[in-house]
Parts: structure tokens; sequence; C-alpha cells
């Protein structure tokens, strides 16, 4: 269980080595992604469809940091040269078990959850609260297994041309095996990305509001990329792989 707190700890190490060709990859990835997403009816598919691609470029990325070699902007584009079919399909399946997650929350919440996700239903923000607690419980539970089969399905279609329905198998395979330091990885990131940059923009809110405002604007920098890095990490030691002769698109 040490390991998984050790990933994030590695992942700042990887983002020290090259912090702006690693920001760079990160927030242009999220940024393509929420682009294609603002694409009407279809945007939302294409991005679903993209996103094992764009993951695959940004580990990608993460790994020529890791080898030392140099690092360009095309690099990140590297998984559209990568057993793109397989890839894709991997986003299909990803999306297909998704929207079955969000339909099966219906069962425990007479379909709250689906209408506010669909836009049938809006909340209302001066009124109270509809009761969403088995609703969302039963969508955790039962998008953990969804997220577990996509893990690693993009780095084992990309890299040993794995095919998709295989990749995502052994995704959930490797992600059960691990469960402990996979636990303490999550538990690590619920830390570092939703309770430290409160606490820190907080603390130094009451040393100067300017400070505060700039700690607002540069911790994305840090942590995001560090995010990135360290489900590299994870991966790396997860597979064993050997980041100077192991197979790489």
């Amino acid at each position: 269980m040490q390991r998984g707190w050790g990933w994030i700890a590695d992942g700042l190490r990887l983002w020290r080595r090259n912090p702006a060709v690693l920001i760079f990859a990160s927030f242009t990835y999220m940024l393509t992604l929420l682009v294609l997403g603002s694409i009407p009816l279809i945007g939302q598919v294409i991005a679903y469809l993209l996103m094992p691609v764009m993951s695959l470029g940004v580990l990608n990325t993460c790994r020529a940091v890791d080898e030392g070699r140099k690092v360009g902007p095309d690099v990140l584009f590297s998984g559209f040269k990568s057993n793109v079919p397989q890839l894709v399909a991997i986003g299909g399946i990803y999306l297909a078990a998704s929207i079955v997650v969000l339909m099966l929350t219906a069962l425990f919440d007479d379909g709250m959850i689906l209408r506010i996700m669909t836009g049938q239903e809006e909340l209302d923000p001066e009124g109270p609260l509809p009761d969403l607690g088995a609703g969302l419980f039963a969508a955790v539970a039962l998008s953990l297994p969804v997220l577990a089969a996509y893990w690693f399905a993009p780095i084992l279609a990309g890299w040993w041309k794995v095919p998709a329905a295989k990749a995502m198998f052994f995704s959930f395979y490797a992600c059960v095996q691990n469960w402990r330091p996979l636990l303490a990885f999550g538990a690590s990131l619920l830390v570092m990305l939703g309770m430290l940059p409160s606490f820190i923009v907080n603390i130094a809110g009451m040393i100067s509001p300017l400070l505060s405002t700039l700690l607002v604007l540069v911790l994305p920098l840090v942590l995001i990329p560090v995010t990135f890095a360290s489900f590299y990490v994870n991966a790396r030691d997860v597979f064993g792989i050997d980041t100077h002769d192991g197979p790489i698109a």
C-alpha cells in the first residue's frame, strides 16, 4: 500500500525533470477533449472515442521524459500512430459502459441522476437538494469496475497492440491484483487534488489576498501534470516497464 502513495512522489519528481513539456501535454489533452465535447450533438461521443488516443499521447510524453529523450509537441499526438482502431474501440466500450451505469442508477433513485445528467431536470440552487445518496453510491460502486477496465487499457492497446476487449480485461485484472496500492493512490489523489489546494489557498489568503489569487493560478500548473505523471509511474510499476528497452509508440 505504501507504493500507492509513492506514485505521487515519483510523479512529482518526473514533473520536475521537464515541467514545461508535462504542463503542455496535460493541458492540451484536457483542452482538446473540452473543445471536442462542446460540439453539439456528437461532441461528447467524439471526446470519449478519442480519449484513449489522447491519453496515450500524454503517457508517451511522460515516458519520453522518464527516458531522458528530447520531447516535442508531436509526442503528445503520437497516440494517433499506434493501434488507433483498438484505442477508439476502447473509448467506445468505455462510453457504452458509462451509459449503462448511468441508466442502472435509476433503479436506486427513481432516475433522478439520469434526468439531471441528461438535462431533463435542473437543480434549484435556492431550493432543497434532492436526495441523491442512494443513486450516487450506486453510481460510484458500478463505475469502479468500468474505471478499472479502462485504467490501463490505452497503454496495453498502444504499447503492446492488445485488442480492445482483451486490453480492458487485463486492465481490470491488473487493478484487482493491485487494489491495495491503487486504493492508497486514489486516496492520495483525493488529498492532493481535493483538500490540499483549498488548504494552501486559504492559508495564503490569511497572509495576502494577492498571494492567494496567484496560487489559484499556479497550483493547477503543478498538480494536474503531476497527476498525469503519477498515472504513468503507476503503469510503469504495475507492468514492470523497462524505461529503456520497452515498447513505445
